[in-house]
């Protein structure tokens, strides 16, 4: 008798088996798409927040190199006035505009522009009007002249251009 009891315990608890498989399948496949949505909704958040930070540091590179720059567009501007003035010296005057070239160019690699002034239409966010002329020859909101330029690195402007504007 106790062969029988053990082949009929042996065989009921083959029949539960498969029942309880089927049941840790099923759990396993909804923990696997629980899992699977979790990933996925992490990766987008990572995803995410690479593109923030880029953005963040690429803002940040932008506003720390406007600052310098800032500081030294004076610089520039005494070395256009002095490659303008009218020297003796041919030597001198090539020196100073050969170190002036040398500056703009690294100012050009680093991605700041000059605002173009001279025959354009006056816009507020670039340009900073310190007078106004009539002028027949000249459109409405022309500029006529430039007293300082200003310089932008991609859309920010990092110094408005001082002009006199037409009209």
């Amino acid at each position: 008798m106790k062969k029988e009891d053990e082949e009929i315990i042996e065989k009921e608890s083959k029949d539960q088996q498969p029942e309880e498989n089927e049941e840790q399948e099923m759990v396993s496949k909804q923990d696997y798409d629980e899992l699977e949505d979790r990933y996925k909704r992490i990766l987008a958040e990572f995803e995410n927040f690479k593109k923030r930070s880029s953005k963040e540091r690429e803002s940040l590179y932008n506003s720390i190199l406007s600052d310098i720059v800032e500081v030294i567009l004076p610089v520039v501007d005494n070395l256009e006035n002095a490659a303008k003035v009218e020297t003796k010296d041919a030597n001198y005057k090539q020196g100073v505009e050969l170190v002036l070239k040398q500056l703009k160019d690294v100012l050009k690699s680093k991605g700041i522009e000059e605002i173009k002034t001279i025959g354009e239409t006056f816009d507020p966010e670039l340009h900073e009007a310190v007078s106004s002329i009539q002028d027949e020859n000249l459109g409405e909101k022309e500029i006529a002249q430039e007293y300082r330029k200003g310089y932008k690195i991609g859309t920010r402007v990092i110094r408005h251009s001082m002009v006199v504007v037409a009209n």
